[in-house]
């Protein structure tokens, strides 16, 4: 399964994640009674888009090295660090030399957090590989396996489950190897269930208990979890709703794909 297979697949899911996404900010804030701000002028707008050029470049720098095979994820976590930091200091100059040791003391304490939940993600991996869950698994997906969108819903529900209690990487690795012979065996497009598979499970980043995002959220607005997770709810209705309506039209997911292959 290539990049670039998923790349085209999943274009119109993630075009509309981002208008349930868009819609269902538009209601909280609406519920909510946010005051929008007053307009700037056109000048003010290119003047500060202009000054912030730098900073909005850094999601550049992180995606196409990634895409372009510069540098791995890890290392674009390095590099997005020292982009910051060079940026910060000697352009904009608002970070100081003083302010380094609480920047990197705060860093250290989140990173701390992360790493605790995929540490304990890894334990409750290992515990159901010990307990031969996922072979229990495939049996009980077998009386779906003559209905393609009843086992793809079966399917997502149990990832949901499974998302609540472990970390995205753990996920990935002990249910793919599980679940894509019966996606096979079932005769359902790989790259389409691949795709589905990748959203529920970056949904699951903002499950508690061990959503890892939820986490950072948390340490980070230093508010607790429940507070957290309430806030994200909307939300988080929003990309389910949009996940299992892929379900029940897999053409979203699968046709700009054929039109590619096509041409």
């Amino acid at each position: 399964m290539s990049i670039t297979k998923l790349f085209m697949a999943g274009i119109v899911p993630g075009i509309l994640m981002g208008v349930a996404i868009g819609i269902t900010w538009w209601i909280v804030a609406k519920k909510e009674n946010v005051k929008a701000s007053v307009p700037l002028p056109m000048v003010d707008r290119l003047r500060i888009t202009a000054e912030g050029s730098l900073a909005l470049f850094l999601p550049v720098v992180i995606i196409g090295g990634m895409k372009f095979g510069i540098f791995t994820p890890t290392e674009a976590a390095v590099v997005a660090a020292v982009y910051s930091l060079v940026v910060g200091m000697f352009v904009y100059r608002e970070l100081k030399l003083s302010m380094l040791y609480r920047l990197i003391l705060a860093a250290g304490k989140t990173t701390a957090v992360v790493m605790f939940l995929v540490a304990a993600a890894m334990v409750s991996a290992w515990l159901i590989t010990v307990a031969n869950i996922p072979t229990e698994v495939v049996g009980m997906l077998e009386p779906f396996m003559g209905n393609k969108t009843l086992l793809m819903f079966v399917m997502m529900v149990l990832i949901v489950i499974v998302g609540t209690a472990l970390d995205f990487t753990p996920t990935v690795l002990i249910l793919t190897p599980v679940l894509m012979p019966v996606v096979l065996k079932a005769g359902i497009d790989p790259v389409y269930f691949g795709v589905l598979f990748i959203m529920n499970n970056a949904i699951g980043l903002i499950t508690p208990p061990v959503g890892t995002v939820l986490n950072v959220v948390s340490g980070v607005a230093r508010i607790t979890m429940d507070d957290a997770f309430r806030g994200v709810m909307p939300f988080f209705i929003a990309q389910l709703i949009v996940l299992f309506g892929l379900i029940f039209v897999p053409e979203l997911v699968t046709m700009p794909l054929k039109w590619w292959m096509a041409h």
